[in-house]
Parts: structure tokens; sequence; C-alpha cells
């Protein structure tokens, strides 16, 4: 075989061969259903203003393959602002002696929206939020994050059941392959007057 053939097929051998690792590596670079290109409407929250009790529920331990999970109470009041286009909702973990402050922000151009979450002792905002919308009465969203040092894709699910009950979950992938859910919560409607106090929850 001449020289110039060799080296031909050692060149087509080797542009194949990058080609599937480069497919590999696309195919592997997300765990499923993450993207940053999700889309909803300026109303996808409008269920979520008001009053709510919630039953937490945390994983005592993630990237582990634990089991086991721990249950606490919570009380939400969710305000809204800008004609809908933006809320922040406070969490009360009377337990835990915390509290948590969630905004959200919807992009009138991008149809998306971002959440971002801040938390008591720390006072710390998450500054990269998670982004997505509603297809229905589901809302998927989706972000990177760090759990301590390691580098996370974070999900979150939210879920309008009905009328007085929505869900949400929280899960982390740390292989760009698997979701770990590590966080839930179940949310029954309440009575603001009772359970708020200018729009946050009232302390016990």
């Amino acid at each position: 075989m001449p020289a110039s053939s060799v080296q031909n097929s050692f060149r087509c051998a080797a542009l194949a061969l990058l080609a599937v690792l480069c497919c590999q590596t696309a195919v592997a670079a997300d765990p499923p259903g993450y993207t940053l290109a999700r889309q909803g409407d300026s109303h996808d929250f409008d269920f979520l203003g008001g009053a709510w009790t919630t039953v937490q529920r945390r994983l005592k331990a993630r990237n582990v393959g634990s089991q086991e999970w721990t249950a606490f109470p919570a009380n939400l009041c969710l305000t809204h602002y800008l004609d809908g286009i933006a809320n922040v909702d406070e969490l009360h973990m009377p337990t835990l002696g915390r509290r948590g402050l969630t905004l959200r922000t919807f992009d009138t151009e991008k149809r998306q929206w971002s959440i971002y979450w801040v938390a008591t002792p720390l006072g710390r905002l998450d500054p990269i939020p998670v982004v997505g919308g509603f297809q229905g009465g589901r809302g998927e969203f989706y972000g990177e994050d760090k759990d301590g040092d390691q580098p996370v894709k974070v999900r979150f699910i939210w879920e309008n059941l009905d009328a007085n009950h929505a869900r949400w979950a929280q899960a982390f992938s740390y292989d760009d392959k698997t979701w770990e859910t590590n966080w839930t919560a179940e949310f029954t409607r309440s009575d603001p007057s009772r359970l708020c106090d200018q729009g946050r929850p009232r302390r016990s």
C-alpha cells in the first residue's frame, strides 16, 4: 500500500475515533432532563400566593446512598410583586430555629423564571439561580451549584396538585448521569390571617 494511502487511513481512523469520543462526551455531559432553556409564563407561580403549612423532608446525608430522612414542619407565606413577575416567600422552620427566603423573578424576554435562595444563619444569597418554567401543573428548574467543594447540577420540581395542595422536590446530580433527591416538601393551603403577619410567617 502506498505511503499516502496509509497516512490517509490513519487520518480517517483518528478522525473517526475523535468523533466517537466527542459524541460520548456530549451524551454524558448532563443528567436526564437537564436544560437551561426551559421556558414558562409570568403566571406560573400565581397558585403559590398566600399561606401554606408544609411537611419538609430532608435527606440526612447526601451522595452516600443514604435512605434516611429527617422530617420537620414549616410555614410559608408568599407575596407577589411587579404584577406577578416577581415574588418572595419566607419559610419558617420552628423546630430547627431557622428561616429561609426565596426570590423568584420572571424575565419577560426570555420567558423564564430564575429562583434564588437565602437562609439563616449565614444570610448568603446563592448567586446562581435555577432557571425554567411550568408546562401545565409541573415546573422544572435547573442550574449549577456546589455541595461543599463538589460541583453539582441542581433540579427543582414544582407540582401544582390542586387548589389547596402543592409539592416541591430538590435533587442534585454529582455524576452528570443520575439525580439524587435530597429535599422534598408537601404544601397544604392555610389561612393567611392566622399564619402570616404582613406577608411573613408568624413566630410562635
